[in-house]
């Protein structure tokens, strides 16, 4: 396979960010945010839509220019080595912009060539990137009756041609289905395994934490929290979550009889949510006090439990 992370000219992190500011005009998308990206990591920007992650990762791919603040890309500076660096990323955009009316093959082969690589070089690494991304038996076939899935492989495959030292993906999966989610998870974590770093942004709490190694929670332009996804549900949430829902007309008239129960309540229209160590205990104590809901849940604590608790439940347009 051609996708091989460069190993860097000098120790460090692959990214190094302090006071990282983006500005237009009066508006600041992305407010003096630190974080660093070590080598082989799969490193992910988890927001809600606005608070900055784009916005962040096109600086990173040094198309849009740093407002303030520090930014350092395989020890290079975007604002005076942007070419340069620009040959050493690999970029998947939210949206796909593969060119339609040629061939998948082509798609490859053809962008390559704006690497300067020679055809031949091109063609060798297309057909390696073609079986990578399971697209080798559609490698003549024109672009547009792919499904969605097969599109975003083969985007992922045209930034892997130039062998990039750190891979950028937006919202990778946005709009797949499950199985194509899970197909692309999958061939990325392979790239994970050969070494290659990544650097993507998500909105899926199951994403963030299938791909990430460490992440950071961003809200309203800066960073709420930073961890690996395991380290983020220790500090923020609890061992386990009892859902509990109520009949019509008691859930607004329970809150009192729910404190207590757990290490933090929290009633929402629909359902009580208790947070403990232990969910079991605490539909047996809710049972004890005499509450009787229709239906009681115990799960594991997971990222979108700390997502909410970070960024809040109001929608976000």
């Amino acid at each position: 396979m051609t996708a091989q992370a460069a190993t860097p000219t000098t120790p460090g992190p692959l990214i190094h960010a302090r006071g990282l500011t983006k500005r237009f005009g009066t508006f600041t998308a992305v407010d003096a945010i630190d974080f660093d990206v070590a080598r082989g990591e799969s490193f992910g920007f988890l927001g809600p839509n606005g608070a900055g992650k784009t916005s962040t990762m096109r600086m990173i791919a040094c198309v849009s220019p740093v407002t303030d603040g520090t930014l350092r890309i395989l020890d290079l500076d975007p604002a005076a080595d942007g070419p340069r660096l620009r040959a050493r990323l690999g970029v998947v955009p939210q949206q796909d912009t593969l060119d339609t009316e040629l061939s998948v093959r082509d798609n490859l082969v053809i962008y390559g060539r704006y690497f300067g690589l020679s055809r031949a070089e091109a063609g060798r690494r297309a057909t390696e990137l073609l079986d990578f991304a399971q697209l080798g038996e559609r490698a003549n076939d024109k672009v547009e009756p792919l499904s969605g899935g097969m599109k975003r492989r083969l985007t992922i495959a045209r930034a892997l041609i130039n062998e990039p030292s750190i891979l950028l993906l937006d919202e990778p999966t946005t709009g797949l289905d499950p199985q194509a989610r899970h197909l692309l998870w999958e061939r990325l974590y392979r790239l994970k395994q050969r070494g290659v770093t990544l650097v993507l942004t998500t909105h899926y709490m199951d994403e963030a934490e299938q791909l990430c190694d460490r992440l950071v929670v961003m809200d309203k332009a800066r960073i709420a929290a930073e961890g690996s996804p395991r380290e983020l549900i220790d500090r923020y949430s609890t061992r386990e979550v009892t859902e509990m829902r109520f009949p019509v007309g008691v859930q607004e008239t329970i809150e009192d009889r729910l404190e207590g129960l757990g290490d933090r309540v929290e009633l929402l229209p629909d359902r009580a949510l208790i947070y403990s160590d232990d969910g079991e205990a605490v539909a047996v104590a809710a049972h004890e006090r005499g509450l009787v809901p229709e239906t009681v849940l115990v799960r594991r604590s997971s990222l979108e439990d700390v997502f909410l608790r970070l960024t809040g439940r109001s929608l976000v347009d």
